[in-house]
């Protein structure tokens, strides 16, 4: 299911397996030229640590939870991705739209901000530390990868999931790390609704751009 707002696709993908995902956004990236439509997919997945190109195995995950752990090539440390998070992956030609890469990840922060304010929730960056956080507690997780000019891989928005295996690890190599998500900040909006409005705020952001 997808729909088109302005100059960007939006792509329902449901819930899919993290791998499958990955290997689609590789293809994609591999095979766009200067005409393809910019695409943002979103997506939920079935338990699963990632770890950054330079990602650190001193940050975890400790301890023997069943749960697969897979390298990428996205920047950043490990995270974990559940049900009940949206991923909203970001297939946009940076260079054709003009735009760098701190400020590409200043507008997926503002996607996320922007999506919390139409709750009543604000949320705030953090300085040196990439995504979104309430009151301190991150709920939002940015990992790119440019080839090219071209990003993929996104962000990760906690909506209503079990934080728990998030304990395993330090998130995003950061000890101690507060974790929040949507159904504790009061946002009844659904996993699928919520996905939407981000992407939708996203893509009028980079009309803007």
């Amino acid at each position: 299911m997808a729909e088109v707002i302005d100059r960007v696709r939006i792509v329902r993908h449901g819930r899919v397996e993290y791998a499958a995902e990955l290997e689609a956004m590789r293809e994609f990236t591999a095979r766009r030229d200067a005409h393809t439509v910019d695409e943002l997919w979103l997506a939920e997945h079935a338990p699963v640590y990632t770890l950054g190109l330079g990602a650190d195995a001193a940050h975890g995950p400790r301890g023997a939870s069943g749960i697969p752990v897979l390298r990428c090539e996205r920047g950043g440390q490990i995270t974990y991705h559940g049900p009940g998070q949206v991923l909203l992956y970001t297939l946009v030609d940076l260079s054709r739209r003009g735009l760098k890469v701190n400020g590409f990840v200043r507008l997926l922060e503002q996607a996320a901000i922007d999506t919390l304010a139409a709750h009543g929730v604000l949320g705030e960056r953090r300085s040196g530390a990439p995504g979104v956080y309430v009151a301190g507690a991150k709920i939002a997780a940015l990992g790119l990868r440019i080839t090219r000019g071209r990003a993929f891989h996104g962000m990760a928005f906690n909506v209503d999931m079990d934080l728990a295996p998030f304990a395993a690890i330090d998130p995003c190599g950061e000890a101690g790390l507060a974790l929040t998500q949507a159904r504790e900040l009061g946002i009844g909006e659904s996993i699928d609704a919520l996905g939407l409005r981000l992407a939708r705020t996203l893509a009028g952001l980079l009309d803007d751009a």
